[in-house]
């Protein structure tokens, strides 16, 4: 199980990844906005970070100094389609979102937490 932070800006998109994630057996806490984040980042220490496929291009990369000051030992996962391509250079995991994303979205998430695990 990985303590995992869940970004986004659509509600239902994330309240979606947040369940699937969940289901996996990992605990989840889901941040919207900068605020959330922050506020998230400076409560918990969490093994992974998704950073959701709907953000803009700056915003992933505000969100992902925010995570990597405020937990630097987080592993990032970054969502994306193939219009927008990666945006996260230095993103620890990439996965483009396609119709078959629930299963591996959580597979993707056990690995990264689990590779934490291993290097620590």
């Amino acid at each position: 199980m990985a303590l995992v932070l869940c970004t986004g800006v659509d509600p239902s998109v994330v309240r979606t990844r947040h369940l699937i994630l969940e289901r996996a057996g990992h605990k989840v806490v889901s941040a919207l906005d900068e605020a959330s984040l922050s506020a998230a980042c400076q409560q918990n220490q969490f093994d992974v970070a998704v950073v959701g496929q709907t953000i803009s291009a700056n915003t992933k990369h505000r969100i992902a100094r925010l995570i990597r000051e405020h937990c630097p030992a987080t592993k990032l996962l970054e969502l994306y389609t193939v219009s927008t391509g990666k945006v996260l250079e230095d993103a620890d995991s990439w996965l483009e979102v396609l119709a078959g994303l629930p299963q591996e979205l959580a597979t993707r998430v056990e690995a990264l937490a689990s590779s934490k695990s291993s290097s620590s």
